[in-house]
């Protein structure tokens, strides 16, 4: 299931790099917060606390509520780096299997 999480969220986060209707991007830190809830939550439970953390921080960073205005240069590039840390985090988990 992290996989298929990690791998969604990646595609959105890049999807932001276009220019889409602005619903787009509340509904992407919507799906986002709670994928990063839920694996922040994962890793915890499997004692990989710096992930989780990690996690936590992309969350709260996020989600939709208090929304972090950075800008959208800023925003592209967190966009990319998080979707590239995801992929990274794939990459890895099917090259110990």
């Amino acid at each position: 299931m992290k996989p298929i999480v990690k791998l969604i969220v990646a595609v959105l986060l890049l999807f932001c790099l276009a220019d889409m209707p602005y619903g787009f991007y509340e509904l992407v830190r919507f799906a986002a917060a709670g994928a990063f809830v839920y694996l922040s939550y994962d890793y915890f439970k499997s004692k990989r606390d710096g992930l989780g953390f990690t996690f936590a921080g992309l969350a709260l960073l996020f989600q939709p509520f208090f929304k972090v205005a950075l800008g959208r240069t800023i925003w592209n590039i967190v966009d990319v780096v998080v979707a590239a840390m995801l992929i990274i985090l794939i990459v890895k988990a099917f090259g110990k299997k």
